[in-house]
């Protein structure tokens, strides 16, 4: 399997990029190739000494687009751009899958317009994992559309749901759609009308659910707009953030507290493990044809490893085949 990944996208970029490609060649036995795509100078400095250089090839490309720039823009005039160049090596079959932690907007235009949409997907949408009480779910569209309509919300539905069974291994996954209220009269228009479509669906529906039932983990596929799940998910990672701070602040105010957090140690790195989003893998561009996924732009070399390591999952459960199949069939 060849995975090609934007080594010049991120914050880090490309010492955590390619620090995290080289764990997943190493321990990844799926993979028989990573391509590791952008200035091939700065890549090789990083490469020097690596272990499973036989497994790891660079592919040159000059360009660099910025976390501020404009997508579309962007993706049209920068022609030699490591996300640009990344995902023609998926189109040109070169690459079985694409990873980067670059621009989010500029690799959503790259995969769509590049990649297209799989047969009957009308847009894609990006599923971001995110962790509860119990186990992690699939919030589903986490910003790639803004405006959207009953048939999008329904189709969103499907594509999570695959996932949730194919990827985090649900066996009949629970889907909700986020509104403000439980009953199927609250909402505007569009939920509403989603609501029934989903209903009628043989996809297992819980009805709605709010935004305190998030976290409970009684609902795998939560399903909504890209306008509310990006800021869900911005919301939620900024508050898990205070929460840190708060936590540090509080512990080291006196002597006593400094010596119940020494005692508390495991429990709190535990838990940090637990809420951790780099182990789920970042978030698949789900509806493209072509595998893809999106990781932090503060992405360490571990989230890129276990984006790397998803990837892999995508394409050995064949899981765009599956979302072809399901989306026919609703």
């Amino acid at each position: 399997m060849r995975i090609a990944v934007d080594a010049m996208g991120g914050d880090y970029a490309p010492r955590e990029i390619v620090k995290g490609a080289v764990e997943a060649a190493m321990r990844l036995d799926r993979i028989s190739r990573i391509i590791l795509v952008g200035r091939a100078e700065e890549i090789e400095r990083e490469l020097i000494g690596c272990k499973a250089r036989d497994k790891i090839e660079v592919f040159n490309a000059t360009e660099i687009v910025g976390m501020g720039e404009t997508p579309a823009l962007a993706v049209r005039k920068k022609k030699d751009s490591s996300i640009g160049r990344a995902v023609d090596l998926v189109k040109n079959g070169k690459a079985d899958a694409v990873v980067s932690a670059g621009n989010t907007g500029a690799v959503v235009v790259a995969a769509t317009l590049k990649l297209r949409t799989l047969a009957g997907v009308m847009r894609p949408a990006i599923a971001a994992i995110m962790p509860t009480q119990k186990r992690p779910f699939v919030l589903i569209d986490a910003g790639a559309n803004i405006d959207c309509d009953a048939t999008l919300l329904m189709q969103f539905a499907v594509m999570g749901n695959v996932y949730a069974k194919t990827i985090l291994g649900q066996n009949k996954p629970v889907v909700g759609l986020l509104s403000i209220g439980g009953e199927d009269s609250k909402g505007n228009e569009i939920t509403k009308s989603t609501f029934g479509a989903l209903s009628r669906s043989s996809l297992n529906f819980r009805r709605n659910v709010e935004g305190h039932d998030l976290f409970r983990g009684e609902t795998d596929v939560v399903v909504c707009d890209g306008f509310v799940g990006n800021i869900v998910l911005k919301t939620t990672e900024s508050t898990a953030i205070a929460i840190g701070h708060w936590m540090k602040q509080e512990f080291s105010k006196n002597i006593l507290r400094i010596g119940g957090t020494i005692l508390l140690r495991g429990a709190l790195k535990a838990m940090k493990k637990r809420m951790n989003p780099e182990t789920y893998g970042g978030a698949p561009l789900l509806g493209v044809n072509g595998v893809c996924i999106i990781t932090h732009g503060a992405s360490s070399h571990s989230a890129i490893f276990h984006a790397i390591r998803v990837a892999t999952d995508s394409v050995h459960n064949h899981l765009n085949q599956m979302i072809v199949d399901d989306i026919a069939r609703v």
